[in-house]
C-alpha cells in the first residue's frame, strides 16, 4: 500500500504532510492542522475509502497537544490509513469534516464533549454524551481530569429540533421502557400515525470505560473489553487482544486463531437467532418467535457446555485462549447438523407467513447512499448493499484459511436484514464446522510478558457488525484506549430507517437494526 494509495496522497498534498510513519498494515500521516478537511475529502469522496473511525488523544505531556485522528480503511490492500492533526491546547479548535462526511457527525460532538476540542461548523453542536447538567470546563478524557472527580450539577436542558405545522404532534418514549433494555430517549414528531421525524437522545447509562482502561493493568482490561457490550464479549476481547498483540509484535499460535474463530461465530448465532425470535414477537407471529428463541437457548447451551460459560466470558486472553475446546468437537458438530435442518424449517415457516411478510417488506428501509453516508456497518449496512465485512475485507483469526460467503442484499428494509441474517446463520454453521475438521495441534496461548511502546489498531465483525479498538501503550500500561461498538454507527440510521413509516412500525425498525444501549454508552 504504501507505493499505491500513500504514494498518490504524498504526491497530492507534498506541502501539507508533517510526518509519515508506518506500522504493519496501518499508515499515520500528521498532517497541517487546517488541511484535515482537504485531505479527508479526497481519501473520502475521490479515493472512495470509508471512515471507520475518528477519535482524540491528549499528548501534551509528550507533544505539548492534543491530537485528532481520523482512520480510512483500504479493504481492497486490507490496510489503514490514519490522518492526525495537532491541534493546540490555547487554539483548542479545528475544522468540521461533517458537512462533507456525514459519518464524522457523532465523534466529532463526542470529541468536544470529552476533550472540549470545537469543531468548528458542525452543523449540531449541541451536547451528545455529557448531558446539560455537566459543569462547563471539565472534560473527562483529559489527562488532568481524575477519574475519582464528583462534579457539582448545574441547571441545564436539552434542546429538541421541532417539526413545526398544523397537525404536528410530538411522542416522547423513554427514556425509561418496559422490560429490561437499558434506557435511551425517543422523539417523534407525527402527522397522525406516519413519522415526520425522530430524534434520539442516549448516553444515559455512559459508564466512562476508556478512561477506566487508562486506570487498570493491561493483563486485567480484556476483563473489562468482554464486558462493555455484554452479547458481544467476545468480538470485543478478541478486538482489544489483537490490538495489544500487534503491538507486543506477538503471532498467537494456530490453534487458538482457530479456537476464537469457533467462538466469534457461535457469538454471532445466538445474536442472530434471538434478533429473529424478536422481529417475530414485534410482527405478532408469537410461534415463530418461540421456535426461533428455542434454538437461540439450545447455542447458549451450547456455549455453556464448551466453556463454562452461556455468553462465552472468560475464554479470551492476550496471547490467545485460556482453555481448550478441542475435546468437545463431536458433541458441537452433532448440536449444529440438528440445529441447521430446525432453522431453515423455522426460515421457511416465516418467509411463508404473509401476515408476517406484509409487516417487513418495505418496512423501515434504509437506502444505500444513506448507508454509505452514515457508514452503518453489520447486517444493517449489508442489507442496505454494501459489500463490507471486516472478517475478509481485513481477515483475522483463523478467517482467511476458511471458506465462507458475505451476503449482501439491497432492498435495505426489515425484511432484507431478516433474511440477511438468516443467511449468515448457516454461514457460521459452515464456519464453525470447518474449523473444528481443521483444528490443528499445538499450545493455546503465546506467553506475553510486557508490551512494548506503541499503537495498533484491533478489529473484528461481531453480530453487530464492525467493532474497533485503537490502544496506544507507554511503559506497560494502556495511555489510550478508543472503543468503538457498531451500535455507535449504526444509531442514527435509526432517525432515517423510520421516515414514513407508521408509529406501530417502530418497534420492528428498531429490533431489526439490533442495536445495543450499553455498547454505544461507554
Amino acid at each position: 500500500m504504501r507505493n499505491g494509495y500513500v504514494d498518490a496522497i504524498r504526491k497530492e498534498f507534498t506541502e501539507l504532510i508533517i510526518e509519515e510513519t508506518f506500522s504493519q498494515n496501518e499508515t499515520y500521516l500528521t498532517v497541517k492542522k487546517d488541511a484535515n478537511v482537504k485531505i479527508c475529502d479526497y481519501l473520502y469522496h475521490h479515493l472512495k475509502f470509508p471512515l471507520i473511525l475518528m477519535f482524540a488523544t491528549d499528548e501534551r505531556e509528550k507533544d505539548g497537544c492534543f491530537k485528532v485522528h481520523y482512520v480510512f480503511s483500504v479493504d481492497e490492500e486490507d490496510a489503514f490509513i490514519i490522518i492526525k492533526v495537532n491541534i493546540e491546547e490555547r487554539v483548542p479548535r479545528y475544522k468540521s469534516l461533517t458537512h462533507r462526511v456525514p459519518a464524522a457527525n457523532w465523534y466529532e460532538r463526542e470529541i468536544q464533549d470529552m476533550f472540549g476540542l470545537v469543531p468548528q461548523g458542525h452543523p449540531d453542536p449541541r451536547r451528545l454524551v455529557l448531558f446539560e447538567d455537566w459543569p462547563a470546563g471539565l472534560y473527562p478524557l483529559r489527562k488532568d481530569f481524575n477519574i475519582k472527580t464528583k462534579p457539582e450539577r448545574i441547571q441545564g436542558e436539552y434542546i429538541y429540533r421541532r417539526v413545526e405545522g398544523e397537525g404536528v404532534f410530538e411522542i416522547p418514549v423513554g427514556p425509561v421502557h418496559a422490560g429490561v433494555i437499558e434506557p435511551g430517549h425517543f422523539r417523534f414528531s407525527v402527522a397522525g400515525e406516519p413519522i415526520l421525524n425522530l430524534e434520539i437522545r442516549h448516553f444515559y447509562t455512559h459508564k466512562g470505560i476508556e478512561k477506566l482502561f487508562e486506570n487498570i493493568p493491561i493483563d486485567k482490561a480484556v476483563f473489562l473489553a468482554e464486558r462493555i457490550s455484554g452479547d458481544s464479549s467476545v468480538a470485543h476481547a478478541v478486538a482489544f487482544c489483537q490490538a495489544v498483540e500487534k503491538i507486543a509484535g506477538i503471532a498467537i499460535p494456530s490453534r487458538a486463531k482457530y479456537i476464537r474463530t469457533i467462538l466469534l461465530e457461535l457469538e454471532r448465532l445466538y445474536n442472530h437467532l434471538g434478533d429473529i425470535a424478536g422481529i417475530a414477537t414485534d410482527v405478532a407471529f408469537a410461534f415463530g418467535a418461540a421456535h426461533a428463541s428455542r434454538l437461540k437457548e439450545d447455542v447458549l447451551q451450547l456455549n455453556e457446555f464448551i466453556t463454562g460459560s452461556r455468553l462465552l466470558r472468560g475464554m479470551i486472553t492476550t496471547g490467545g485462549v485460556r482453555r481448550d475446546i478441542g475435546d468437545k468437537k463431536g458433541n458441537v458438530l452433532l448440536k449444529l447438523s440438528s440445529l441447521q435442518q430446525d432453522f431453515r424449517k423455522l426460515v421457511e415457516l416465516l418467509m411463508d407467513m404473509p401476515s408476517v411478510v406484509d409487516r417487513i417488506e418495505t418496512t423501515g428501509r434504509i437506502y444505500n447512499d444513506i448507508a454509505k453516508e452514515l457508514h452503518v456497518v453489520g447486517p444493517a449496512g449489508r442489507a442496505s448493499g454494501m459489500d463490507r465485512d471486516t472478517r475478509r475485507d481485513h481477515p483475522y483469526a483463523a478467517y482467511p484459511e476458511l471458506n465462507f460467503k458475505v451476503p449482501v442484499h439491497k432492498s435495505g428494509d426489515v425484511y432484507a436484514r431478516t433474511k440477511l441474517r438468516a443467511d449468515e446463520v448457516h454461514e457460521s454453521i459452515g464456519i464453525i464446522e470447518q474449523a473444528f475438521r481443521s483444528l490443528p495441534d499445538g499450545d493455546i496461548k503465546t506467553e506475553v510478558k510486557e508490551i512494548a511502546d506503541g499503537c495498533a489498531l484491533g478489529y473484528t465483525e461481531a453480530p453487530r457488525g464492525e467493532t474497533i479498538y485503537w490502544v496506544i501503550t507507554q511503559g506497560n500500561r494502556i495511555e489510550r484506549c478508543k472503543v468503538r461498538d457498531p451500535s455507535f454507527c449504526n444509531w442514527l440510521a435509526i432517525e432515517y430507517a423510520v421516515l414514513d413509516n407508521i408509529v406501530p412500525d417502530f418497534p420492528i425498525i428498531n429490533k431489526s437494526l439490533s442495536l445495543s444501549y450499553s455498547g454505544n454508552d461507554m
